[in-house]
């Protein structure tokens, strides 16, 4: 039996099936040290043999979820949409895309999450919407002079004959951020061109959104994922940005279209809105912004509840690089009370196992056994350290599976739109969305009857569900053992502080209370003091004399209680 798995079956007691979920669900301030979960639901499980994963089909694996230690199921969109942008370019904020269900469906899933003690929250796409909303498609039939075109950013064209874009914006799937519809104008978009921008000067759209707010909280949705959370507002008189490479200031540096101040008076009228609502629903903010302390406006106690941690999910595998973002993160959370929030991979980049794998910036090549088998153990170990980090976490459907990206699919499969826009983005979206392995055999290892939209590599039989349950050694049962030493430990989850440990060069150790973490980022093995009683290791760790020998790349938990 392995170091993994006998500690941890010591540190902890299984509860009964939802048991220990039921006692944070029922805990005020829930969302200050939750695990949640993100589910892409095309790409889940599929209930009906179609290729596509479904609302039924993520309703059938909640109990796995249950099972597997999580407070809370973040759902990308599932809503009407052509489908340009993965649904994130919505026609209709209240229906169910048929690909996915119906409404019934979506009632039925959040129903048995909450029946098996876990919470649901919803992707919100206000930005853009699809250029199929009827909005926005009576706004160009109705032409120049419209007031439905006031709802959207439609402007004259310079040069001449307005042949030109309105401004030099790019968009972030490559090329102008401008598209000209018949009538001579130019119309937003930031995403693709079928992702018209919204315009949140005008009234009407601050209107439609607190409505569409009150639609799924009424649908019992315990919460938002806000996608593009620092987009909604642009800057006066939408100005030149003036930048040859606007794509190297995304995240790194202030934009005339992202981060503006302007978004929190929304987000300030939405926290009104959630406030009607009993059951503590919560806010969740995808915001890109230069710094953590720009990040910590959006989580002001009047404004959003959460923001994605991005300077952390960017960090190379690297302790002094690691421990600066850390202490970072917690001092710019700590003045305005919001929790940290820490993420390491999801559906929009490479995810930790393959990026941990390679040399800052070679992104997803294609590497070698040995480099693969050096990326999971590396992202074993970085999600120990996630974890035992005070705030919140999220994890990426399929990493705790170890699975890593498919970074060699058929050019005729792709389907991310920064492919096919080129501007030298390379569609590395798809490679984490590929449907996730249940089972050793089948069409898809189990995700559906009917094969699966993207193509599964035929080693994923070994990382399939089926293949890990009960293998100690599995990345699965770790990430099992640890949410469960995690809910056990009182000193892990919420607060705000670490106390940093003396360690050898890249070395990273803490304590939390009772509770201690040592995590070596290093190619060689290092020797550090025992800490009291060994909980959990992402790898095999050798004890002698009051000295524990740590691995490379591995994470170590202890407890002095």
């Amino acid at each position: 039996m392995s170091q993994q798995q006998t500690v941890a079956t010591d540190a902890v007691t299984d509860p009964a099936p939802g048991t220990a979920v039921t006692t944070v669900a029922k805990r005020r301030d829930w969302w200050r040290d939750a695990v949640i979960y993100q589910v892409y639901p095309r790409s889940f499980a599929d209930s009906n043999g179609d290729g596509m994963g479904d609302l039924e089909g993520v309703r059938s694996r909640l109990p796995y979820l249950r099972d597997l230690g999580v407070d809370a199921v973040w759902l990308s969109p599932f809503y009407a949409s052509p489908q340009a942008d993965a649904g994130y370019d919505v026609a209709d904020y209240r229906a169910v895309d048929p690909m996915f269900g119906n409404l019934l469906d979506a009632d039925a899933l959040i129903r048995d999450a909450h029946e098996l003690n876990l919470r649901v929250i919803v992707d919100l796409v206000p930005n853009h919407s699809s250029d199929q909303h009827e909005w926005f498609k009576r706004a160009v039939a109705d032409g120049p002079g419209s007031p439905l075109r006031d709802r959207y950013h439609f402007r004259p064209g310079k040069g001449e004959n307005g042949e030109l874009p309105p401004n030099d914006w790019e968009s972030i799937f490559g090329g102008p951020a401008w598209t000209r519809v018949p009538d001579g104008e130019w119309y937003l978009h930031l995403f693709a061109p079928e992702q018209p921008d919204f315009n949140w000067e005008h009234p009407a759209v601050g209107d439609e959104f607190r409505s569409i707010l009150r639609f799924w909280l009424d649908m019992g949705v315990d919460g938002f994922r806000i996608d593009v959370a620092h987009g909604l507002v642009k800057a006066a008189g939408l100005p030149d940005l003036g930048a040859h490479d606007q794509l190297k200031l995304l995240g790194n540096d202030v934009m005339p279209f992202f981060d503006q101040d302007g978004v929190h008076d929304i987000y300030r009228e939405w926290r009104l809105v959630l406030d009607e609502y009993a059951g503590e629903r919560i806010f969740v903010a995808e915001a890109w912004t230069p710094t953590v302390e720009r990040t910590a406006n959006y989580v002001r106690p009047d404004e959003l509840h959460q923001a994605f941690n991005f300077q952390y999910l960017s960090t190379d595998w690297d302790a002094e690089q690691l421990r600066t973002v850390i202490d970072r993160t917690l001092e710019a959370m700590r003045p305005v009370g919001a929790p940290a929030t820490w993420v390491l991979s999801n559906h929009d980049v490479t995810r930790h196992a393959t990026r941990f794998a390679n040399p800052p910036g070679l992104g997803t090549q294609i590497r070698t056994a040995g480099d693969r088998a050096l990326g999971l153990r590396r992202a074993r170990a970085a999600t120990l350290l996630m974890l035992a980090l005070p705030g919140s976490a999220y994890v990426y459907q399929g990493e705790e599976l170890g699975l890593p990206d498919v970074v060699d699919l058929p050019d005729e499969v792709r389907q991310d739109p920064a492919y096919f826009r080129g501007a030298g983005q390379d569609g590395f979206r798809d490679g984490c969305r590929v449907p996730i392995p249940w089972t050793r055999e089948g069409s898809s290892y189990g995700f559906g009857s009917g094969g699966s939209w993207l193509p599964q590599p035929a080693e994923w039989a070994g990382l399939s569900v089926e293949a890990q349950t009960g293998d100690p050694d599995s990345t699965l049962e770790l990430y099992r053992s640890a949410l469960a030493v995690r809910r056990a430990q009182a000193d892990l989850g919420t607060g705000d502080r670490v106390e940093w440990l003396k360690a050898p060069e890249g070395v990273l150790a803490f304590r939390r209370g009772e509770f201690v973490c040592v995590t070596n980022t290093t190619a060689e093995s290092v020797s550090v003091p025992v800490h009291g009683r060994l909980l959990l290791t992402s790898g095999e760790v050798a004890e002698s004399d009051g000295e524990v020998k740590i691995p490379a790349d591995t994470t170590a938990w202890w407890t002095t209680a």
